[in-house]
């Protein structure tokens, strides 16, 4: 039997991947104008993933997926994401502490700031993951030519 018709047969979603790395592939300056044209026009004409593959084979995908922009701006608002609930965690963690303290203050007439260790330790985790996520060299807009 033919190599092609024993290779699995591809669906719309399949090819409009396929056609997806190629833009990327063009973006990013791995395929020019007409190759682009080409190969996209093959895309939407293959039949099967052997085919597909055939299309993708000489690009470097794992590469141009890594420098995907979407890709880029999902995992930087995740980081983002992860510092808001960290932050959340921390304010709730001060409250708590804080209740207490002035619970046992009120009632005890102990007046020792004992929270300030609490509070102080968890901020610097804090401070430290929110530093990791936008590290001083990659401030918004240092990228901006003077």
């Amino acid at each position: 039997m033919d190599q092609q018709l024993m290779a699995p047969r591809v669906g719309d979603r399949d090819r409009e991947r396929a056609a997806a790395r190629l833009g990327q592939a063009l973006a990013q300056g791995y395929l020019d104008l007409g190759e682009y044209d080409q190969r996209v026009q093959a895309v939407f004409g293959a039949h099967t993933t052997a085919e597909l593959r055939e299309l993708l084979a000489d690009l470097p995908l794992e590469r141009i997926r890594r420098a995907d922009p979407r890709r880029r701006a999902a995992r930087a608002e995740a980081a983002r994401r992860s510092v808001r609930i960290h932050l959340a965690g921390y304010l709730a963690m001060t409250v708590v502490v804080l209740t207490v303290w002035a619970a046992v203050a009120a009632t005890t007439g102990a007046t020792y700031f004992w929270p300030i260790w609490p509070i102080l330790g968890a901020g610097i985790g804090l401070v430290s993951h929110a530093l990791g996520i936008h590290p001083a060299g990659k401030r918004l807009g240092s990228n901006v030519c003077r």
